[in-house]
């Protein structure tokens, strides 16, 4: 019989050392870091309480298994056929992002990067001594998001750019790439020799009539000059035990970028977290599959709600993530006081916008993949605070 989830349930997560609940005080509904509000799976957790019970915790072999649950996950989900000796594990995706800068760019080299950005990148950037380069994302009329081709052509041909950071889906705008885009950038970067890291950790939340495209499987160039970084955590909500995975096809290249993890001492495996990470590709679809479609109604709530009762916030189409990126600059306010207007007076914690750099001001990012009664209590607090301002 096929598992069922209950992605209603509400559960308590203060006082659990939890970043996402105990940041703020126990009045504020926290709608912001990207991790989920809902239980694991139940093989997981059954998996990590059987492991817990041996009782012995040490040093674990490498048997390919880490590996193979990857590839399997790649084939049925996306028609990437890879190999296991393509597969590195790694502590998550960020910590992927600096071993492959460090192997394949040089100090005082550029990154680009599509902007607004997932916040860490424009730090880890030049926390290890490159420059980051931005290629602004160009806003639609209808709020939708498309790439300046002409400029990310112009900070590509800049001998000085050796590596492209793409976000794919796009994190915090929500855009999914097609493969055409996404062939378009490979081709850039062919002929300005541009290495690309590609961040698909969101690969998994892509919302009807869109679909992800691995970077790597769309030509053979791409897969020789690229590092795809993966990781389970924002599906299945397993960000605390800290695992991912780069997948790199090209032999050369893996060998480099295993070079840096072990000039960092950064090899060793965590047990927990590899029986999470392969149970949940090996047992877990039927999770993810359930999972898009409570999001897919949180998301048409949320559009509704705001087209009908909020209408000083706009919410473009959203093709991917569970992260909303929400325009917030008909109310006015710059950034620190919309960031405080919305903690103070609605009681919902979301991201200010402004952290995501060049395009992120007068935005929030708001996270749905709660359960539907907290996401509705959200957005009616939201809706007094933005009704509060005309009296």
């Amino acid at each position: 019989m096929k598992l069922q989830h209950n992605f209603d349930e509400v559960i308590d997560r203060r006082h659990t050392q939890c970043k996402k609940w105990d940041t703020y005080g126990e009045d504020v509904i926290p709608m912001w870091i990207a991790d989920t509000d809902f239980k694991c799976p139940e093989p997981i957790v059954k998996a990590i309480q059987k492991r817990a019970e041996h009782a012995v915790y040490g040093y674990p072999c490498i048997d390919k298994s880490y590996e193979k649950a990857v590839c399997g996950w790649q084939q049925r989900r996306f028609h990437w056929m890879i190999e296991a000796e393509w597969v590195e594990y790694t502590p998550a995706v960020v910590p992927a992002i600096v071993y492959a800068m460090k192997a394949f760019t040089h100090p005082g080299d550029q990154v680009l990067v599509q902007v607004p950005a997932y916040h860490p990148f424009p730090q880890v950037i030049p926390h290890n001594g490159r420059h980051l380069v931005a290629n602004p994302l160009q806003e639609q009329p209808d709020g939708s998001w498309a790439v300046d081709w002409a400029d990310f052509e112009e900070k590509a041909a800049d001998t000085r750019t050796t590596m492209f950071l793409l976000c794919s889906p796009h994190n915090p705008t929500g855009k999914c790439f097609t493969r055409e885009e996404l062939l378009r950038m490979a081709e850039i970067c062919e002929k300005h020799h541009v290495f690309v890291v590609s961040d698909e950790i969101h690969s998994d939340i892509v919302y009807q009539g869109n679909v992800h495209i691995p970077f790597s499987s769309v030509s053979d160039w791409a897969a020789n000059h690229c590092v795809v970084c993966v990781n389970p955590s924002k599906t299945f909500n397993i960000a605390g035990f800290r695992t991912g995975a780069a997948i790199i096809p090209n032999r050369n290249n893996h060998d480099l970028f295993y070079n840096e993890m072990a000039n960092l001492k950064a090899f060793g495996r965590n047990i927990f977290g590899m029986l999470a990470v392969q149970t949940a590709y090996n047992e877990c679809e039927y999770y993810a599959d359930q999972l898009l479609d409570y999001l897919q109604a949180n998301l048409q709530y949320t559009h509704t709600f705001l087209e009908s009762r909020i209408p000083q916030i706009k919410l473009g189409p959203v093709q991917a993530t569970y992260l909303l990126w929400l325009d917030c600059r008909a109310l006015g306010m710059d950034h620190l006081s919309l960031m405080n207007f919305f903690l103070q007076q609605a009681k919902v914690a979301m991201n200010d916008g402004y952290t995501f750099g060049q395009g992120g001001d007068g935005f929030m990012r708001l996270n749905i993949a709660c359960p539907r009664a907290q996401l509705q209590e959200a957005l009616l607090r939201m809706e007094r605070a933005v009704r509060s301002l005309a009296k």
